[in-house]
């Protein structure tokens, strides 16, 4: 190919039109430190909505880049436990927030979705505040995860056809985490899953603290509702819209939406459990 032709076909590849770095100092996750592990669940039918959400293309972790240096840190401090972090949900974006509100509203409910809220129906999910229009994973800066023992057999990979038990079951009923038994699965709307629950067992209890503290050495905070999910205090931002694209080796830091990358609003501080 002669030299004109390349660089042609490179100034085509990075077009402003074509890729655009990711805005406001987010970060693909495995490019700080791969060795965490993923599984994305609102970018797959493993969530309770059951489908993908608005805005998630890909299965990748996005944070801020103070957030993925903080999570490298606890990351090692659990390597030498042979322990790992999975990362269940990282920046999300806005139409996603906007697509749980419209599911929470759509006055239906099947089976498998009650299983995240055993204990009343999904139209009180919005009233009680359990779905909100805000989200602080729109900014960035807050993140859903677990712990996975390293050494251990994990539970079967998630089955959509099956009728697992509901949320609060015995670990061995519910939906499959791959992970320790926190005591409840993800995004389980139940006080079971409040993460000082006095109806966890001792064990489950043991590994809940050891997550809140580790994650708690390097700045996190916990919210109290959900044992998964944790924020860096000092690094919001606005909230953002841009989809979650392929993270790809030769041109890893850029996404593709040609609706550009602007704020779309301040996250709210109305906290939920699927915030």
């Amino acid at each position: 190919m002669k030299p004109i032709m390349v660089a042609l076909a490179i100034a085509a590849f990075v077009s402003p039109a074509a890729a655009q770095p990711l805005p406001g100092g987010f970060v693909f996750l495995r490019d700080i430190d791969p060795t965490i592990i993923q599984d994305i669940r609102y970018a797959g039918s493993n969530n309770f909505v059951g489908r993908p959400l608005g805005g998630y293309e890909a299965a990748e972790c996005v944070v801020k880049r103070d957030v993925g240096l903080a999570l490298k840190t606890v990351q090692q401090e659990l390597a030498a436990q042979k322990l790992s972090l999975k990362m269940l949900d990282c920046y999300r974006p806005a139409r996603a927030v906007a697509d749980m509100v419209a599911w929470a509203q759509n006055g239906k409910e099947t089976a498998a979705e009650r299983r995240y809220n055993p204990a009343f129906s999904k139209a009180d999910l919005f009233r009680l505040g359990y779905i909100a229009r805000h989200s602080g994973h729109s900014t960035g800066i807050a993140i859903d995860l677990t712990l996975v023992d390293l050494t251990a057999d994990h539970s079967p990979p998630f089955d959509a056809s099956k009728a697992y038990a509901d949320c609060t079951a015995p670990a061995n009923a519910r939906t499959p985490e791959g992970s320790v038994d926190m005591g409840t699965g993800y995004d389980c709307s139940d006080v079971k899953a409040h993460t000082a629950a006095r109806s966890v067992t001792p064990a489950q209890r043991r590994w809940r603290n050891l997550l809140v503290a580790a994650m708690a050495r390097q700045g996190f905070v916990n919210y109290a509702k959900e044992w998964w999910h944790f924020s860096l205090p000092g690094a919001a931002g606005p909230a953002y819209d841009f989809p979650i694209s392929a993270r790809h080796s030769h041109d890893a830091g850029f996404i593709r939406d040609p609706r550009g990358v602007q704020p779309v609003a301040a996250a709210g501080r109305r906290r939920s459990v699927r915030a």
